[in-house]
């Protein structure tokens, strides 16, 4: 099954935006994969969040932009990707707060500088809403993104791997930067109990940024 020839559980309508999904992302890679591997990781990313979506409507849209990450992942670690940009990976339990957070504060400040991504290890349904209004009131929003795990590609397109207390359960690949960051665990509290946590997270994502030589953007 590929996402340009669905299986009979995937609605009219999401095959129509799968297969308008495959066609934007073949014209992204066009030179640099094939049609058949971008197919692959469009459906694979579409099965990853199918069996938890709450709102089916999107999924298309999420499998399209987890696909886009992985194989943009894919071109680095093939060396079809030379541009000299860090990769950082933002790692937690379930995606939701933590690494959300941390993701958010690096695009920021780092604009176009690096490249950041984040993952789980067992992803939630969605992104915490406390940690989402923390966010707003520093002037970032991160209530489109969404929870997702890790692949194999994106931990090996990582230059440095930011772990946050997902503990055996975080990938370890030799050769790579790795940094437990010790914080607490948004999930279940108020945006009060946030507060100090999203800033807590900034200061570590701003010394992160320095230690890779990465102009900063206020």
């Amino acid at each position: 099954m590929t996402a340009t020839d669905p299986g009979p559980q995937i609605t009219l309508d999401q095959q129509v935006a799968l297969r308008t999904a495959a066609t934007r992302l073949q014209g992204e890679f066009q030179g640099t994969f094939g049609v058949d591997t971008i197919d692959r990781f469009l459906q694979s990313s579409y099965d990853q969040f199918a069996p938890t979506a709450n709102v089916t409507s999107f999924l298309p849209l999420l499998a399209e932009r987890f696909a886009k990450q992985r194989l943009t992942a894919l071109a680095r670690v093939e060396g079809k990707a030379r541009d000299g940009k860090p990769v950082v990976l933002f790692l937690c339990v379930h995606n939701a707060g933590r690494s959300q957070m941390a993701l958010g504060f690096f695009e920021h400040y780092a604009g176009d500088a690096a490249i950041a991504w984040s993952g789980g290890s067992e992803p939630a349904s969605e992104v915490n809403p406390a940690a989402v209004t923390a966010m707003a009131e520093r002037g970032i929003d991160i209530s489109r993104e969404y929870p997702k795990p890790w692949t194999d590609e994106v931990v090996r397109a990582a230059d440095a791997i930011i772990t946050m207390g997902c503990g055996d359960a975080c990938p370890i690949f030799p050769g790579k930067r790795y940094e437990e960051w010790e914080l607490d665990d948004p999930a279940g509290k108020s945006v009060e109990d946030v507060r100090p946590v999203r800033d807590e997270i900034e200061r570590r994502v701003l010394r992160l940024l320095a230690e890779l030589e990465v102009s900063t953007h206020a």
